[in-house]
């Protein structure tokens, strides 16, 4: 069964089209408007092994606010749509994503509690166009908008770009592991009998 999906949102601040798909080869066709962004996006799709279009417009003669966290708006429902039932997903995943001088640890439940835990301190405020406080904000965005108790903490680093780019990694690479389907798995992972 093919986990795919399309989100749309128009308000007056953003349009944005996202198509997702779980079971991809890490193709991604995306365009932000936000260099630093887009290639985040770039990344998560390439290691997460998921496919990825995205067209988003949005006010960025204001910032990268709007942008940056109704894109992890769609995303998130993405997510959640191309889930369906959860049946057999491994549900769990954690990964530690090393870059260069940084060490960061991604974990995630997709049992369908939103929760977000952000720990990492970006002393850099802005990359290129991108303020990076909107990092945690796409990230919370994605969290309770796709139902995941994500938790996200840098072990140590200093370069800001380093520290974001293992986040996006490990995040990606969690994801894949929760979200792949074990043949051992009868149903869901939980006693209540769904996600």
């Amino acid at each position: 069964m093919s986990r795919k999906a399309v989100v749309q949102r128009k308000t007056n601040e953003t349009n944005i089209k996202l198509e997702f798909e779980l079971d991809g080869k890490g193709i991604y066709n995306i365009e932000t408007k936000i260099g630093f962004f887009n290639h985040m996006l770039e990344l998560f799709t390439k290691h997460g092994c998921f496919d990825l279009a995205i067209a988003a417009n949005g006010d960025l003669n204001v910032d990268s606010h709007h942008t940056v966290e109704d894109v992890g708006i769609v995303l998130g429902e993405a997510i959640a749509k191309a889930l369906g039932s959860k049946k057999s997903i491994n549900r769990y995943g954690t990964e530690f994503v090393p870059m260069d001088e940084a060490l960061v640890m991604v974990s995630v439940d997709l049992g369908g509690r939103a929760f977000l835990v952000f720990d990492a301190e970006l002393t850099s405020p802005k990359l290129g166009e991108m303020e990076t406080e909107m990092v945690e904000e796409f990230f919370r965005a994605v969290a309770f908008n796709a139902n995941i108790n994500l938790h996200i903490k840098c072990l140590y680093g200093k370069n800001t770009h380093h520290i974001i780019e293992a986040i996006f990694k490990a995040f990606a690479r969690a994801l894949n592991k929760a979200s792949t389907t074990n043949e051992n798995i009868d149903g869901v992972i939980s006693t209540k009998g769904i996600l």
